[in-house]
C-alpha cells in the first residue's frame, strides 16, 4: 500500500514517540508498504527549526538522510500543479502544510498516515 506519511507521523516515528498509533507504527515498520515523504513536510519540519518550535538532536540535513536512506521513504514534489488544486481546495484546515498534504494525496489517489482529524473534513482516505 502506498501511504503519504505526515509530518507529525514522521517525527513521531522517528523519536519513537508512544503518539504514534500501533496501526501506524506497523504501517510505516516493516518494509512492507510503500511511504510517501512529501516537500511540504520537509519544508515545515525547516519552518519549525527556523523559528524554535522543533529540535532533532541532529543537524536537519542528517535527519532526512537517515530517515529516506534507513525507511526507503519516496519523496513527493510539490508540483504546479498541486499548487493550483490547493488554491480551489475548501477551507476546512487552515495549516498550510497540512493542506498541502491533503491535495498531494488526493491528486496521486493514495491514503494520509495521520492523527489530524481535520482531514476527515475532505474527499482523502485518513489512516491512524
Amino acid at each position: 500500500m502506498r501511504l503519504l506519511i505526515d509530518t507529525h507521523a514522521i517525527l513521531w516515528w522517528a523519536a519513537d514517540d508512544a503518539r504514534l498509533s500501533a496501526p501506524a507504527q506497523k504501517l510505516m515498520g516493516g518494509g512492507h508498504n510503500e511511504l510517501i515523504w512529501s516537500m511540504a513536510s520537509s519544508w515545515e519540519i525547516a519552518v519549525k527549526l527556523a523559528t524554535g518550535k522543533l529540535e532533532l538532536g541532529r543537524p536537519v540535513q542528517r535527519f532526512f538522510a537517515d530517515l529516506l536512506a534507513e525507511h526507503g521513504m519516496e519523496i513527493l514534489p510539490i508540483d504546479h500543479e498541486h499548487c493550483v488544486r490547493l488554491a480551489e481546495l475548501p477551507q476546512h484546515h487552515r495549516d498550510p502544510f497540512d493542506r498541502m498534504l491533503v491535495v498531494q494525496a488526493q491528486q496521486a489517489r493514495i491514503p494520509i498516515l495521520s492523527a489530524d482529524r481535520q482531514f476527515a473534513k475532505y474527499d482523502v482516505e485518513v489512516i491512524w
